[in-house]
């Protein structure tokens, strides 16, 4: 519609009047005109907004009684409209544009402000994390500080005290030696005191005790000569007696003869009988425990011994806890020993190493038991003290052993504590000796006796002993199922059987036993088979020491707790060494009981 207000129009314009040779204006527009000039731009400017034009009116009125005759005049009213509202869509399109541009911004302003807002999360928490670690170092510190402090103070009261008792000694050391002073001193003075009295009276008795002793040396003199004179008369009567008569010379000369022979022949008859008492009755020094027979411990025992008697052979893994595979080996040695044994065979020579407490002292008696013969217990640890006699007793221990009859298993424990290598440790000549004096008594296997070995290091073995080894079987640490199995056996054993038996101050309160007995199990981890034991002489302590004398679940883990606590402990007291020594201490499937 701007064509209506005389902008852009397309209509021609009616010429000025007075022609188009420019008729006179108007002079007060002429001056207007002429005082224009003399405005500023920025005048001008501002005078023209206050200026009204009433010739585009005129010619906006002319438009319209042109339009209103002309007949496309509605059509261009119609086009107008219709312009006119697809302007207004085009606006309402751009204002929605741009609404949806501010909801965009503000979306995005939102997004920012939450990403800032989790930055500034994150290093806030942060920020609180290294505070609160700085704050944790100072507590640190400040508690090291104080305990560093009191540490201080402790020593400084401990070294007080230490110079209050040093002070304290040393003045009652001063006292005492003060008061012995005295006591010599008085007994010096007493002494002297009765010196003199002593020699007052003898200077006044002087003429007395002289005359006393010349008379006792004139009476001891008589004495002496006429004992002389006699013996000699009696002596020289028998002397010529005897060489006068030829008969009592023969005589003399005999019977000394007969008593040298028999005081020989008795020194040699009692050596060969108690060589014969040693080897046949009696037992070697070294042998520390043996169940042959021997008149002095059948005099000492004799109920133990008549029982020994009594005693049938047993099968050798009777009561024994350990893993299969090791079960069976052992049962494959006790069963070739035994056949060995009964045809009059060459006996092995063994080796049993592990930790401590797996039972491989048991299994050799109950070896010896199964195969019929006796057996002999010996520790390694013993054979070092006894020095130079060393070898003698090695040897007297192997010729005891080659005189039995039902055949020996020597069972030597510890035998690393005299078996070391030659080459690499440190051992005396006298150790030497016994192991040099050992390898010439098993240099040959023996169908007399069976030597078996039993050791926890085993490599510190010499050579020469690994070579006469014929076999070498390992005793490991239960596992859980071997441990579970022990635990239950020792609960019968110590617990369930004494309260069954009414014995008094014994009894125990109803609980699952079995689940208990799983517990521990796995509570018992590293624990070797001794240790499980020494657990169930614990149970019976703890009911003992209770008031009612009843034992609880409770009791029973409090135990069993403190023995995984003791063998912790024990296991940290090891040093780098020793657990370099005893590596099998820390696995293992296997037990014997």
């Amino acid at each position: 519609m701007s064509w209506l207000f005389g902008y852009k129009s397309q209509v021609p314009q009616a010429p000025p009047p007075g022609g188009e040779g420019g008729a006179p204006q108007d002079p007060s527009s002429a001056g207007q005109a002429a005082g224009d000039v003399n405005l500023s731009k920025a005048e001008r400017k501002a005078m023209e907004a206050y200026r009204f034009d009433s010739s585009a009116l005129e010619r906006a009125a002319e438009a319209a009684r042109t339009l209103e005759r002309s007949k496309h005049a509605r059509e261009a009213l119609e086009l107008s409209k219709l312009q006119e509202a697809t302007r207004q869509q085009e606006f309402m399109t751009k204002a929605k544009e741009y609404e949806a541009h501010i909801e965009a911004s503000k979306v995005e302003h939102k997004r920012v402000d939450h990403e800032e807002r989790r930055k500034t999360l994150a290093e806030e928490t942060k920020h609180q994390q290294q505070r609160a670690q700085y704050q944790d170092q100072l507590a640190r510190k400040r508690y090291e500080e104080q305990l560093a402090q009191q540490q201080r103070v402790q020593d400084e009261n401990l070294r007080k005290q230490e110079e209050s008792v040093a002070k304290q000694e040393a003045m009652r050391r001063q006292t005492i030696e003060h008061e012995m002073q005295l006591r010599e001193k008085n007994k010096m003075k007493l002494l002297e005191a009765e010196l003199r009295a002593k020699a007052k009276v003898d200077r006044e008795n002087r003429d007395l005790t002289l005359e006393q002793i010349r008379l006792k040396a004139e009476e001891n003199r008589i004495t002496v000569m006429e004992g002389i004179k006699t013996a000699g008369s009696v002596l020289g009567q028998g002397a010529t007696a005897l060489l006068t008569d030829w008969n009592k010379v023969v005589t003399t000369v005999g019977g000394l003869s007969l008593l040298a022979l028999g005081v020989y022949s008795a020194k040699g008859a009692t050596g060969v009988t108690a060589r014969f008492v040693e080897a046949r009755i009696g037992k070697p020094s070294l042998v520390n425990e043996t169940s042959r027979f021997s008149l002095l411990e059948a005099v000492r025992h004799p109920i133990k011994t008549f029982n020994r008697f009594k005693t049938k052979p047993t099968d050798a893994l009777q009561g024994v806890v350990l893993q299969p595979k090791l079960e069976e080996r052992l049962r494959d040695i006790a069963i070739a020993t035994k056949n060995t044994k009964t045809n009059n065979g060459l006996f092995r020579n063994i080796l049993f190493h592990g930790p401590p407490g797996t039972g491989k002292t048991m299994f050799a008696k109950k070896l010896a038991t199964h195969s019929g013969m006796d057996y002999a217990i010996m520790t390694g640890g013993d054979v070092g003290p006894m020095g130079r006699d060393a070898v003698t007793a090695i040897h007297k221990v192997f010729d005891w052993a080659n005189t039995s009859r039902r055949g020996l298993l020597l069972f030597i424990d510890e035998a690393d504590a005299f078996l070391r290598k030659r080459s690499s440790e440190q051992i005396s000549e006298e150790l030497r000796s016994a192991l040099n004096a050992f390898l010439y008594r098993t240099g040959e296997q023996n169908p007399r006796f069976m030597l078996v070995l039993a050791s926890n290091t085993p490599e510190q073995f010499d050579y020469a002993i690994n070579d006469r080894l014929d076999e070498m079987v390992e005793f490991v640490l239960p596992g859980i199922e071997e441990r579970e199995r022990l635990i239950r056996l020792y609960f019968d054993k110590f617990v369930l059987q004494p309260a069954s038996e009414g014995k008094k101050r014994f009894k125990v309160e109803q609980w699952d036993y079995s689940a208990v007995c799983s517990q521990m199990a796995e509570l018992c981890k590293g624990m070797s088979g001794r240790e499980i034991s020494k657990l169930g002489v614990s149970w019976q302590a703890a009911c003992y020491a209770s008031e009612q004398g009843v034992l609880t679940e409770k009791m029973v883990l409090d135990r069993c707790e403190a023995a995984v606590r003791q063998h912790r402990q024990k296991m940290a007291w090891l040093s780098e060494h020793e657990k370099l020594d005893h590596k099998s201490v820390t696995g293992g499937k296997g037990f014997i009981m």
